[in-house]
């Protein structure tokens, strides 16, 4: 009963992080249609501005709902943003998830004009799930298993084939620390993340985490690049990447998270890459060298071991509680 019970809901986990990893996966499908004339400090800026719009939307129409659901029940409805004090919840850790979605969005936008698409998405999603097995272990106190690691590595290095097949790369050592950064700052994210909406809505964690990171990336992208510079295209782009690749994707990132570790959400972004393969071959038409196939096959093959190693740790966990 309780192995039918964990292994359930981590696969549930599992699979909404999944979706969450094919709809980033469209974020350079999306950008070629139209953001070209944007900065990347502004594609960043602007994309976490309209995700915060749309999760505040989304929170008040669940609000609306959920009241008039209790206006016929005589019930009482809990407050549309509740304080997180209330509820044993640092604003401090609210700070620093938005510090960490804010700059993965403005390190990783910069770091690619630097070093190119190929390397700089390599090193950015390639070297979070290695952050985040690392603050796990050092910080949390909670090393991951050796299983988890093998599948990681494998799965990070297929990552890395896939995307330096296509080629595109500039040496830039800047450009290369701003991509460590990304990782850094999203593995810290998830990690907080993580133990945020085990203790409060995803609507309401989200709206809070992408306010904030919306208010400090707007202002930056005014001092580095100045006004934007706006096209239909580029509006339509961002609109996209703030509802959908920001916005629906993160809400689905936090609810996975909920039944299943900081790292291996992480580990399950490599997804992304494996998303923007297939479109490339499906919808733009691209031919993929030998070289993109296979570490397709390893990113798939390592990211099986990685849930292998997660529901084996939640079987772990559930039979330690019920012990």
């Amino acid at each position: 009963m309780v192995r039918n019970s964990s292994a359930s809901s981590s696969a549930v986990g599992i699979a909404f992080v999944s979706v969450a990893a094919v709809l980033w996966g469209t974020t350079g499908t999306a950008q070629s249609l139209g953001a070209g004339g944007l900065s990347p400090f502004w594609v960043g800026a602007a994309q976490l501005a309209v995700s915060s719009l749309f999760l505040g939307a989304l929170l008040a129409v669940s609000h609306w709902r959920l009241r008039g659901r209790a206006g016929q029940g005589g019930a009482r409805v809990q407050p549309l943003l509740p304080n997180p004090v209330h509820l044993g919840l640092r604003p401090a850790w609210f700070l620093l998830a938005s510090m960490g979605i804010g700059g993965y969005s403005i390190f990783f936008y910069e770091g690619v004009t630097l070093t190119g698409v190929a390397v700089g998405t390599a090193v950015a999603i390639g070297s979070g799930p290695i952050w985040a097995g690392l603050m796990q272990a050092l910080v949390l106190r909670a090393p991951l298993s050796a299983l988890w690691w093998a599948g990681t590595l494998v799965s990070v290095a297929g990552g890395a084939a896939m995307v330096m097949a296509r080629g595109g790369a500039t040496l830039s050592w800047s450009g290369l620390a701003l991509c460590l950064l990304a990782g850094l700052s999203y593995a810290g994210y998830a990690l907080i993340n993580k133990r945020l909406v085990t203790h409060m809505s995803p609507r309401v964690v989200n709206f809070y985490v992408f306010i904030g990171a919306a208010c400090m990336a707007v202002p930056i992208a005014l001092v580095q690049s100045g006004l934007p510079q706006w096209s239909l295209a580029a509006v339509l782009v961002v609109v996209y990447l703030g509802v959908v690749v920001s916005g629906l994707a993160h809400m689905l990132f936090s609810i996975g998270l909920r039944s299943i570790s900081g790292p291996t959400g992480v580990t399950l972004s490599l997804i992304e890459p494996v998303a923007a393969f297939v479109l490339a071959v499906w919808v733009v038409g691209e031919r993929q060298p030998l070289q993109s196939w296979l570490g397709l096959l390893a990113v798939l093959a390592g990211l099986m071991l990685v849930i292998g190693a997660e529901m084996r740790s939640q079987r772990a966990v559930m039979a330690a509680q019920m012990a």
